[in-house]
């Protein structure tokens, strides 16, 4: 059974930032210390108080910028610079995936030309389905052996899920649920999560 840490992953590619207006006035602002939460990444925190990823980086000492903890404490210089009113829009990733894969880990299924039959698209969507069902399993059986009920210190069930992740609701469904979710959002898809257990030791 491995420990796992509950990490958030920076994602510079695949952050959204939605498109928006930046005054251009010059402002210093102080330095802030934020506490990350589930979901942060360094870009988005950089976002969020108009700083930078490599100052964010350069002031907390961070040995990788593409990992950072839920609960970490950060300090985030403000910043100085002044800039000039502009549109930026970044178009969303189709797929996340983890910023140490280096790959594409599940491309969107393009929908069937004309002249395709519907049983080849069945076949295919059957397919995945059958190999994320296997891929969950697998995992399932190397974190816990299967037991909604195993627990490691601050992981719990049969996903050893973080227990801030369950917020006190240890049910078999509220599991699968948050493990589905975590997969979803970190990797794509369960066989994605499976290559990064194999290639790590966690996922």
């Amino acid at each position: 059974m491995n420990i796992k840490k509950a990490l958030v992953t920076t994602l510079g590619t695949a952050a959204v930032l939605g498109a928006g207006l930046f005054a251009g006035t010059t402002s210093a602002n102080a330095d802030v210390r934020v506490t990350v939460k589930s979901g942060d990444t360094v870009a988005k925190i950089a976002n969020q108080y108009s700083s930078s990823v490599s100052s964010i980086e350069q002031a907390n000492n961070l040995k990788n910028v593409n990992l950072i903890y839920v609960g970490e404490s950060l300090v985030v210089p403000g910043s100085t610079t002044a800039t000039a009113p502009t549109s930026q829009a970044t178009t969303p990733s189709t797929s996340m995936t983890h910023a140490t894969t280096g790959t594409n880990n599940y491309s969107s299924t393009s929908t069937a030309s004309t002249g395709t039959t519907n049983s080849a698209a069945t076949s295919t969507t059957s397919s995945s389905t059958s190999n994320s069902s296997s891929a969950k399993s697998w995992i399932a059986n190397k974190e816990s052996g299967g037991s909604y009920t195993a627990s490691n210190g601050n992981y719990y069930g049969k996903y050893q899920l973080s227990k801030s992740y369950l917020n006190g609701d240890y049910s078999a469904a509220n599991q699968e649920k948050v493990a589905n979710n975590y997969v979803s959002s970190r990797y794509g898809s369960w066989a994605a999560a499976k290559s990064f257990w194999q290639a790590n030791g966690w996922y």
